[in-house]
């Protein structure tokens, strides 16, 4: 009986981490709150088209964080850029839930999305390299 619960312990233990994983699909659905002030734009086509009040979103994850060129980016995401710190989809998906926070500095975004920030990160990744 010890070896069946500690068997079925390390198997969840071993899940968790592809529990913690967005959903691309219901990412795109949530991406409905975010287009208001970003798009998703390729080179060749508009994959999403939103606001230009923040940054393109095509090929975030793998970006430098501040990395659009002429974008006017936060003190604290140009420092971010300085550092040459990278977004992949767990960092873009604690951003988005308190940018302030995450920067501990003032965000431009004042936008803080509580629910379905993995899902978004997992969508945006999809437009990534």
């Amino acid at each position: 009986m010890k070896t069946i619960l500690a068997a079925s312990a390390t198997l969840i233990a071993l899940a968790l981490p592809a529990l913690a994983e967005g959903d691309a699909a219901q990412g795109e659905k949530e991406f409905n709150k975010c287009k208001a002030c970003h798009m998703i734009a390729s080179d060749a086509e508009t994959i999403v088209k939103g606001g230009k009040t923040g940054p393109n979103l095509y090929g975030v994850i793998g970006r430098t964080m501040g990395g659009v060129e002429d974008f006017n980016y936060s003190d604290g995401l140009a420092a971010k850029a300085e550092a040459g710190e990278v977004w992949d989809e767990a960092t873009l998906a604690e951003y988005v839930k308190d940018p302030s926070a995450f920067l501990g500095s003032r965000s431009k975004m004042t936008f803080k999305l509580a629910k379905g920030a993995e899902d978004v990160a997992a969508y945006l990744a999809t437009f990534s390299e």
